[in-house]
This record gives structure tokens, C-alpha cells and sequence, in this order.
């Protein structure tokens, strides 16, 4: 007879674990849910009151009422996971949330309790006080080491404590004591197992998709950071248009368009006085945010000195020196600096580091190779030459950063030197504007659906000689 109580046992044992495979899989669907939910991120999160803990618990006692529904009676008690419930309530919504989510369970393992003997009768008892105090016990772990609950190994750790008290209120409570030792030993793998490995999948599951809700929260608010620092970068550079610079004897455009959100590339346009007029390219090392301040940093030091100093090659020093000093990101700039005298045509420049632009005289465009000095920002110290072209009416120059001639397409062939002369070739009848779309128009071409890896900037100015009567 006793054999035949073990084999029952056994094939119960066997209905259990298989009953357990969909149990596990509903415990990670209702994980995933909860994880899902503003709940458990408010608690995370310290953010915590007393309607989230009563939801908490709501949720943790509907779990715990599933669990005794799916679970299979041995000997009186009901091996199941309903510890789960008030222990998951208890995480993510403190000793209230555990406390609530104890009671539905509890009351609900009262409601169901057999009351055939007085052994059946008195494991329900066990298993209500054992679920209610699971439940307020895990809450107030959770709320004195909630990052510790957090990591799985103290989550299962947790589990097979608290399931191993539920079955010493079994020990403690039901008598005969040998009755309850037949049932402890029968059960206590299983039901310890089930219940930790459970609890810590749930916890598991929770954390993981909480730590994705911030990845996400985060991306967002830094896509949105990125939208205004673009906003602000754009606004940072000075309005072409037919009111500015607002000379008849001048046509400018300009284009700039970042690789990334915000970029390093820049363009100025300023008068220095009332008949001579600076304009500016530049290229900041690097790309993203750190660039981008560096631009705003460079533009405004570049402005300040040329309009500060009566000469451009001091101007420039200057400049670099201003640069060079707390630069401990240790980023630096190409750029190309002219002066234009309105009335003559004089163009003063100086290069630092940057491509030459190509001047476009009698439909021929021919690259302004003179000699360049070194990058802005990059040595203390550095002195830089002024140099001069004189325009004559009609005279186009292209002022472009490395965005355009190092532009690649998908066999990695750069647009290059000749590209951009072959294109800058038609350009003697097109307006500024004109002229920036065209190679715009062929850096596209030649890109195709090639991702962009570096900002491409073109400022273009046409000079239309001195205003009659001059």
C-alpha cells in the first residue's frame, strides 16, 4: 500500500512539473506586461504612492489566485505558484502591494482549502499565513534592497528563502507532525524550485525591459536635445537672403548640411565696416555635440578678432591663440578667412589648414593653391600669412570643407578635385545659388544611397564689380 501512495505521489509529482511548463510561460507573459507598466517604473524609480501599491497588490493577488487554480493537490496542500503573486506585489509595490496581494491570494486559498481532515484542514492555514507574510516580508526587502532584489541570484536567493518558510509554517502548524513531514518531503524540491526559478525569471524579465524603457526614455530625450542643438546650430549661422548682406555688388549662398544631427562645419558672413565684408568657412575636428560647441566657440572667436584687429594675419593669431587656451579636448580647425574691400575687389585671406576654394574667372575654375598655414586651435603660438587676390566683376569664388571632395560612394571613389572643377565648369552664367544646387545636385549623383560620413558645407560668392558711378 505504501508503494502504492509513493507512485501517486510520483505520477502527481510528474503532472506537476509538466503543469509548470505553462505556468512558467504565463509567469513571463504577465512579467513582460508589468514590466511594461508605468507601475513598476514609478517604484523603480522612487516615485511611489499608495495607488500604485494597491495596484501592485491587485495585480500580485490575481497572480496568486492563478497560481493555486493551476496548481495540483497532494495530501491536502496545493503545490502551486501562488507565492509568486505577493512576492512579485511585494517588489514593485512595497509592503502594502505584498500585503494586499497576501490576502486575495490567502482568502482565495481559504475558499478553495479542502476541509476533509483535519491535516488538509490546518495546510490551508499554513499556506494563507505563509503567503501573507511572503508578501509583506518581500516588500519591505524591496523597499530597503531593491537594487539588490534587482540582480538575479539575490532574487533567487529570496525565493528559495521564503518558500523554504512557507514550509516550516507547514512543519510548525500541521499535525500529526509526521503528516506534514510526508507532505514537506514530497513537495519541498519541486515547490522550491518552481517558485524561486519563477520569481526570478519575473524579476529578471521586469528589469530587463525597464532597463529598455530607459534606453528608450533616453534616446528620446536625447533625439530631442539633438532636434533643438541642430535648431540652435542653424540659428547660429548668419541669413543670406536678398536683405543680407544686402549689397548689389555682391551675390552670396551658402549651404550646410551635417552628417550627423549637429555638425562641426560652419560658414560666417560679417561686415568688418561699412565697405569691406568677411566671410568664413571652417571645419571642426570630429562630429556630433563636442564639435558642434567647438563651431560655436570658433565662429565667435573668428568674428570678434577680425573685427577687433586692423590686420587679418593678427586677427588670426589671435584667434588661434584664444582657441589653443583651455582646450583640453584638444580639437582644433581648418578655415578659410577672406576680407573682401567692396568698392576694389581686394580680397584679403588667410588659410588655415583649409581647401583651397577654386575662383571661377572667364568660365574657367582654377584652385587657389597659395600657401596655407596651420590648423586654428591646434599649436599655441602659430603665425599666419595674409594673402590677396583682386576679383574682377563677374569673379566667382567657391569656398568649400572636405565634406565635398571627399565624398564616397559605394565603391569608395571620392568626388575629388576634378569632380567638383568638371561641375564648377558650367558655372559662369549661374547665380550663387545656382551654383551651390549644381554640385550639390552631383555630390547626390555620386553618393547615390551611400550613407554621408562626413558634414558637406559650400558658401559661393559672385562678385558683380563696384556699384556704377563708383
Amino acid at each position: 500500500m505504501h508503494g502504492i501512495v509513493i507512485a501517486a505521489a510520483s505520477a502527481n509529482l510528474s503532472q506537476f512539473f509538466t503543469n509548470m511548463i505553462g505556468t512558467l510561460a504565463v509567469i513571463l507573459v504577465i512579467a513582460a506586461f508589468i514590466g511594461g507598466s508605468e507601475l513598476t517604473s514609478r517604484f523603480m524609480h522612487g516615485n511611489k504612492s499608495w495607488q500604485s501599491s494597491v495596484i501592485a497588490g491587485l495585480l500580485g493577488g490575481i497572480f496568486g489566485i492563478y497560481g493555486t487554480i493551476s496548481g495540483l493537490e497532494l495530501n491536502g496542500a496545493i503545490i502551486s505558484v501562488r507565492d509568486i503573486g505577493p512576492m512579485l506585489a511585494g517588489f514593485t509595490g512595497g509592503p502594502l502591494g505584498g500585503l494586499i496581494a497576501g490576502v486575495i491570494a490567502g482568502v482565495h486559498r481559504f475558499l478553495v482549502g479542502s476541509t476533509a481532515t483535519q491535516t488538509a484542514q490546518l495546510v490551508t492555514v499554513a499556506c494563507i499565513i505563509a503567503t501573507v507574510c511572503i508578501g509583506v516580508i518581500c516588500g519591505f526587502l524591496s523597499k530597503k534592497f531593491h537594487g539588490m532584489l534587482e540582480k538575479p541570484w539575490w532574487a533567487l536567493l529570496v525565493g528559495v528563502v521564503m518558500e523554504a518558510f512557507h514550509l516550516a509554517l507547514v512543519l510548525l502548524i500541521v499535525k500529526p507532525l509526521e503528516s506534514a513531514l510526508d507532505i514537506v518531503r514530497m513537495i519541498a524540491l519541486p515547490f522550491i524550485l518552481v517558485n524561486a526559478i519563477g520569481f526570478t525569471l519575473m524579476i529578471t524579465m521586469i528589469n530587463y525591459i525597464e532597463k529598455q524603457r530607459a534606453i528608450t526614455l533616453e534616446r528620446s530625450r536625447l533625439k530631442t536635445e539633438l532636434e533643438v542643438a541642430t535648431t540652435i546650430q542653424r540659428s547660429l549661422l548668419p541669413p543670406i537672403d536678398e536683405t543680407y548682406p544686402g549689397r548689389k555688388e555682391l551675390d552670396f549662398a551658402a549651404l550646410m548640411d551635417p552628417a550627423k544631427e549637429v555638425g562641426g562645419d560652419f560658414y560666417d558672413l560679417f561686415f568688418v565696416d561699412k565697405d569691406r565684408i568677411a566671410f568664413v568657412i571652417a571645419d571642426v575636428s570630429g562630429k556630433g555635440i563636442p564639435a558642434a560647441l567647438f563651431m560655436a566657440t570658433s565662429k565667435t572667436t573668428l568674428q570678434n578678432c577680425v573685427r577687433d584687429f586692423s590686420t587679418l594675419s593678427e586677427a588670426v593669431s589671435i584667434a588661434n591663440a584664444g582657441l589653443c587656451r583651455n582646450n583640453t579636448a584638444e580639437m582644433f580647425v581648418t578655415a578659410w578667412i577672406g576680407v573682401l574691400d567692396i568698392p576694389t575687389g581686394r580680397l584679403n585671406f588667410v588659410c588655415a589648414g583649409h581647401n583651397p576654394p577654386v575662383l571661377i574667372s572667364n568660365g574657367k575654375p582654377v584652385f587657389v593653391k597659395l600657401r596655407s598655414g596651420f590648423v586654428l586651435g591646434g599649436m599655441d603660438g602659430m603665425k599666419y600669412r595674409e594673402q590677396s587676390i583682386d576679383l574682377k566683376k563677374g569673379d566667382r569664388l567657391f569656398l568649400y570643407t572636405d565634406g565635398v571632395t571627399e565624398a564616397e560612394n559605394r565603391l569608395h571613389e571620392l568626388f575629388g578635385e576634378e569632380r567638383l572643377s568638371s561641375c564648377l565648369s558650367f558655372a559662369d552664367s549661374m547665380s550663387s545659388s545656382e551654383i551651390i544646387a549644381a554640385v550639390k545636385a552631383a555630390i547626390d549623383e555620386h553618393v547615390g544611397e551611400y550613407d554621408q560620413f562626413d558634414d558637406i558645407t559650400m558658401l559661393c560668392l559672385t562678385y558683380n564689380g563696384p556699384e556704377s558711378g563708383d
